[in-house]
């Protein structure tokens, strides 16, 4: 039974975490398996990953407060 609030899990190709960056940072980012989000730490932002496609524009981006 899938869980409405919960994002499936899905995994990202490590190959596309070693060029993706943050696009307000360019710094790199890490994947949250749990969550499907990749976060940047350095703007404390979450990008939401839907499909399997990283939608990497801060205003779909989650704020991690703080």
């Amino acid at each position: 039974m899938n869980d409405p609030v919960s994002p499936p899990v899905t995994d990202v190709d490590p190959r596309l975490l070693e060029i993706l960056v943050c696009p307000l940072t360019r710094t790199p980012l890490t994947y949250d398996r749990a969550k499907g989000e990749l976060v940047s730490k350095a703007a404390k932002l979450a990008y939401p990953i839907r499909d399997g496609v990283p939608i990497m524009l801060p205003e779909e981006a989650r704020d991690l407060g703080s």
